[in-house]
């Protein structure tokens, strides 16, 4: 009888593998960071074989640390960071070039194009995403032009095209042994490439960008109980297990959080900071520099929406701190140093270190720190860069607001940086309204979990599972409102000297 469910989250500097019972709760985890490559200044790529090792090795220590039967796992989901991009041959199973990673900004000049051809309108009118080099469409092309012989072949289907969702499902479900090469509703509206109303891949964009379908992989609901293979028992969960849930890290953050309602809303804090709110089964447009995008699928041919605010460069500034700069020696380390000052001393960092993302949309922008004086120490830098984070969640929630015309009440949180209350007191203190965090942070994967869980009857439906979901600490808002805007009109100033940094 099945006792579990579970899911690979593949983030974007580790795996994590995590089984949970049928009350929401977890039974095992375990994560693996993997390597970061930098070939040159915003290119940024990842090897998929490490990535897919890295898995492996996950589920086996998961499994054995909780003493887990895997026949007792009613199915596995997947999540992952998106637009993350990898080719690969089919037969073998080896990726014709690194995994090009959602943060790269190698095809500015592609997408530069799309908006000087006056083609973006039509993307953004069909995708609901902008022209940037954040999502996969334009990394696909830039492997088919750019890797000899590989075009030939993906007009074949020899060499086939996946976000790391696709490639760890098509692993997970036997690979080269007839792995099966699907993704969902959620991870084909972060390729610029699949149409929101059709939800199926546009031809037209297809053919502007020189994409052929027949690498492409077939778009599925994110919960579908046509289930797409099962994983084999010589593989590393060890047993016969449906893999039939999917969805892209954001999205699984959204189901986990229980935003099942139109005007539910949740922020996740990880590499970088993402903010959806649910707008049901209506596509709505943005006019404030946001995109509209999936958020879930339970049944084939429907798809809840949401609005998302998507911010590159939230938790990697933290490790920025730590890897490149030396200032910290871990994550955690913040939470003491930044609240060992009053405040920043008067400086601001934004970290546009991929150009700006959501509500500028600036490939061209280039991290700065601003208000340097020599008073300033490295305990107002490390205060600063957890400052970044909120301010740039507060420009997302006032570009909501704009859009939606729903004022939040209080904002679900989740994701790694929430264990940091500082941070958390913070952020209630530059929105202005109380900051939620749940009993699961890892919500992400508890999402994927639940879509597999729902495709195989462990949960009988979504409402099934808003019992799970429980408060773990509200942060109220503590400064006043004076405070609060002149801090961010300081921000929004310091915002200015990154613009157009980079000359086209």
């Amino acid at each position: 009888m099945a006792r579990y469910a579970a899911a690979v989250d593949q983030g974007t500097t580790g795996t994590r593998f995590m089984v949970f019972t049928h009350d929401g709760k977890v039974a095992s985890t375990n994560y693996e960071e993997h390597q970061q490559i930098y070939p040159q200044p915003g290119w940024v790529e990842h090897n998929p074989m490490e990535i897919w090792e890295k898995t492996q090795q996950v589920i086996k220590a998961s499994l054995a640390a909780g003493n887990i039967d895997p026949k007792e796992i009613s199915g596995i989901g997947v999540t992952n960071q998106r637009e993350t991009t990898i080719l690969w041959d089919k037969s073998t199973g080896q990726p014709v070039y690194n995994a090009i990673v959602w943060q790269d900004t190698r095809t500015r000049e592609i997408c530069q194009k799309i908006i000087d051809d006056g083609f973006e309108p039509t993307v953004k009118a069909k995708t609901g995403l902008v022209s940037a080099t954040y999502f996969s469409g334009p990394k696909i092309k830039w492997i088919l032009d750019n890797v000899p012989g590989v075009r030939a072949r993906a007009e074949r289907g020899e060499v086939i095209f996946g976000n790391i969702d696709t490639w760890e499902i098509w692993w997970l479900t036997g690979g080269p042994k007839g792995g099966a090469h699907v993704t969902d509703y959620t991870n084909a509206s972060r390729t610029m490439l699949m149409n929101l109303k059709t939800l199926d891949w546009d031809d037209e964009i297809l053919k502007y960008l020189g994409i052929p379908r027949a690498c492409l992989p077939a778009i599925r609901p994110s919960s579908d109980k046509k289930i797409w293979g099962y994983t084999p028992a010589t593989g590393p969960v060890g047993a016969s297990v449906p893999v039939c849930g999917d969805l892209g890290d954001q999205q699984g953050a959204l189901v986990g959080q229980v935003c099942y309602s139109p005007g539910e809303a949740k922020n996740t804090y990880g590499t970088g900071c993402f903010m959806l709110l649910n707008t049901g089964n209506e596509i709505v447009p943005s006019k404030s520099g946001l995109l509209t995008t999936g958020a879930y699928g339970v049944e084939e041919g429907k798809c809840t929406y949401a609005l998302e605010g998507s911010i590159a460069i939230t938790g990697a500034a933290i490790q920025w701190l730590r890897d490149n700069l030396g200032l910290i020696k871990n994550a955690a380390e913040t939470e003491a140093i930044a609240s060992s000052v009053e405040d920043a001393g008067g400086i601001y960092f934004v970290p546009a270190f991929s150009g700006l993302f959501a509500p500028y949309w600036d490939m061209y922008a280039r991290g700065v720190i601003v208000g340097l004086t020599r008073y300033v120490d490295k305990r107002h830098i490390v205060r600063a860069t957890l400052e970044s984070i909120c301010y740039q969640t507060r420009e997302v929630l006032d570009a909501m607001r704009a859009d939606s015309g729903i004022s939040l009440t209080a904002l679900k949180v989740d994701g790694g940086a929430v264990k940091n209350n500082f941070l958390m007191q913070l952020q209630a203190d530059i929105l202005g309204v109380p900051v939620i965090r749940p009993t699961v942070d890892e919500t992400t994967a508890l999402g994927a979990s639940y879509m597999a869980g729902l495709a195989t009857g462990f949960w009988k439906n979504l409402e099934d599972l808003r019992a799970n979901w429980g408060v773990d600490r509200v942060f109220e808002p503590k400064w006043s409102a004076d405070k609060r805007e002149e801090g961010y009109a300081g921000w929004k100033k310091a915002v200015q000297r990154t613009l157009h940094w980079v000359e086209k």
